[in-house]
C-alpha cells in the first residue's frame, strides 16, 4: 500500500468535509440555497466538494479498498462513489433538498470514519 498517497486522499476528504461544514452555517434549509445568489453558489461549491470527496473516495477504493474495507462495508464507500456518479453525469438533475441533506446530515459519519482510519493508520504511535 502506497501510505503516503491513501493518507494524503483521506487527509483530502476529511478537509473538505470541514469546508462543506463551514459553508454550511448560515445554511438553515434548501430555500438558504435557492433564493439568492450567494446561495445558489454556495450550493454550487458544496456540490463540487460532495463531488471531489467521491472521486478520492473512487481512487482509495481502487488502490486501498482493503484499508477501507477494514473500517466500514464497501455499500459505505459505494454509496459515496455513486453520489459521485450522480453529481458528474446528472448535475442537471441535482435536487438542492438531496444536497441539503448530504451536507447537514450525512457527512458525520464519513468524517468520523475517515478521522479513525488517519489516527490508527497514519499516526505516529
Amino acid at each position: 500500500m502506497d501510505k503516503k498517497n491513501a493518507q494524503e486522499l483521506l487527509g483530502f476528504v476529511a478537509e473538505s468535509i470541514e469546508i462543506i461544514k463551514k459553508r454550511m452555517k448560515p445554511i438553515t434549509s434548501i430555500d438558504d440555497f435557492l433564493d439568492t445568489d450567494e446561495g445558489q453558489e454556495k450550493l454550487d461549491s458544496i456540490l463540487m466538494r460532495i463531488q471531489s470527496i467521491g472521486e478520492a473516495t473512487k481512487n482509495l477504493s481502487k488502490r486501498h479498498a482493503e484499508l477501507l474495507e477494514k473500517y466500514r462495508d464497501n455499500v459505505f464507500w459505494s454509496q459515496i462513489i455513486k453520489t459521485r456518479e450522480i453529481i458528474s453525469h446528472h448535475y442537471i438533475d441535482i435536487n438542492a433538498e438531496i444536497v441539503f441533506d448530504i451536507a447537514a446530515h450525512k457527512l458525520d459519519d464519513l468524517y468520523a470514519v475517515v478521522k479513525t482510519i488517519l489516527e490508527k493508520e497514519f499516526s505516529d504511535k
